[in-house]
């Protein structure tokens, strides 16, 4: 089973197994990107509060507004360190930290009790978080500023975030995978329905094992079912067919001997007619009679097995012509697979072996050759045609009178499953025995 064979189950599943995935891993990158900022934002937001208060309490008022350093991180002492601080009071007065040097940020006055989260342009292209405040201090409104550099935290989300999307990529993979192997695993449990399905065209008649996984269990369930009707009604009609031909031979032999008994009418019109027409119900009879016994027991879903069925087909027609004595014979070239449908090939074969049985003065042989595709020939000892006759057999489709007894009878059938089996049929004198000589060209199906 391949992969790329869009009617696969197994691509099926994992087209929609990837689009889920995709779709899943997608939200999560894009919630989880989302999550992570703003917890991060939040986290340095209450850090960034936290140093306002220590600054508050570092601030001195008087004699000027100032802070005492020696209660300030040391971090807001080197230059650009990506923290910083910046004190506005009411009257215009600015205290920034020495690590902003000398980059003016503009910021607005709040009123004590009042704070706000902005987002700033810093020195260096930094991003700055500001966390704004305002506060009363010895009856001075005073409003401190608090920033942190975000690029060092942004680029480690991004970091993080990519090397999600890669375990992501890599986890789908594992996963189709896993899947891929999983129904592999799953379907081998088919493995032997398969080959019930197998024995079942090769004419084994067990039904399907219904060991299968519950969602193929209903379909086997029918598949039996249909397959014990199929059995039970062909089984019917071989018998009724054979019912009815009995019955109708009894009733023709009566009749047979009346118009016989008719000594005095044999010469009439009528009387040719009427003979002309029990002779064509009688050869119907025996042929249908002798397609039954062709058929047999067997299944209707058995394919043709040269080396099984033709001795059986061959041992029918002795006992029919037994009073003959005829070499009856069968030759197979290679070893032929089964083949065809076996009714299909026994009607062929069974029709073209009778005309050779009725024409044939001592032997008849049937060849069969195995390669590319699949070769049928019967020969016969007996007088053969002549070319125009082999001409009008030689049409595909061809009809001749099935009432007369000859090389005739059953040949329609025998065109119908050359045609089915898009195939070629040949007719020409025997070089070997010197009747006529059938060649039949199957195409494996």
């Amino acid at each position: 089973m391949s992969v790329l064979n869009p009617k696969s189950i197994e691509w099926r599943l994992q087209i929609g197994l990837t689009i889920s995935l995709a779709l899943l891993m997608c939200l999560l990158w894009i919630f989880g990107a989302g999550s992570i900022e703003k917890l991060s934002e939040d986290f340095i937001a209450s850090r960034l509060e936290h140093d306002a208060e220590s600054i508050l309490g570092a601030i001195v008022t008087e004699p000027r507004l100032s802070v005492e350093e020696a209660y300030i991180n040391q971090i807001y002492h080197r230059p650009f360190s990506g923290h910083y601080f910046l004190i506005v009071s009411d009257n215009g007065t600015e205290v920034t930290s020495r690590s902003l040097w000398d980059y003016k940020i503009h910021l607005p006055i709040l009123k004590p009790g009042e704070s706000e989260r902005l987002y700033r342009q810093g020195p260096d292209g930094q991003q700055l978080l500001v966390w704004l405040t305002g506060y009363r201090k010895k009856d001075q409104n005073l409003t401190i500023a608090v920033a942190e550099d975000l690029l060092p935290i942004t680029n480690q989300r991004q970091t993080f975030l990519w090397s999600f999307a890669l375990l992501s990529i890599l986890g789908l993979v594992l996963l189709l995978m896993i899947q891929s192997l999983v129904v592999r695993l799953a379907f081998r449990r088919l493995e032997p329905l398969r080959e019930d399905v197998r024995n079942l065209s090769s004419g084994c008649e067990n039904p399907l094992n219904e060991d299968v996984p519950n969602e193929m269990l209903p379909l086997v369930k029918e598949v039996n079912h249909l397959l014990q009707l199929l059995s039970q009604r062909n089984q019917r009609t071989r018998s009724a067919l054979g019912n009815l031909a009995h019955a109708l031979k009894g009733p023709l032999n009566l009749l047979t001997g009346y118009f016989d008994r008719q000594v005095s009418d044999q010469g009439s019109e009528q009387h040719q007619q009427a003979g002309q027409q029990l002779d064509r119900i009688r050869l119907l009879i025996d042929r249908e009679l002798k397609r039954a016994r062709l058929s047999g027991e067997r299944s209707i879903n058995q394919k043709f097995n040269a080396k099984v069925d033709l001795p059986d087909l061959l041992d029918v027609l002795r006992k029919i012509y037994q009073e003959r004595d005829l070499n009856i014979e069968a030759v197979s070239k290679d070893e032929c697979p089964p083949f065809g449908d076996r009714e299909d090939i026994l009607e062929l074969l069974g029709n073209l072996l009778d005309n050779a049985c009725k024409w044939a003065e001592g032997n008849v042989i049937c060849q069969i050759f195995c390669s590319e595709n699949l070769s049928l020939v019967i020969e016969d000892d007996g007088i053969g045609l002549e070319g125009s006759d082999l001409q009008s057999l030689m049409q595909r489709g061809s009809r001749l009178d099935e009432s007369t007894e000859g090389h005739g009878l059953g040949l329609a059938i025998v065109h119908e499953v050359v045609q089915l089996y898009r195939g070629e049929i040949y007719f020409d004198r025997s070089p070997q025995y010197g009747g006529l000589r059938v060649k039949v060209v199957l195409k494996h199906l």
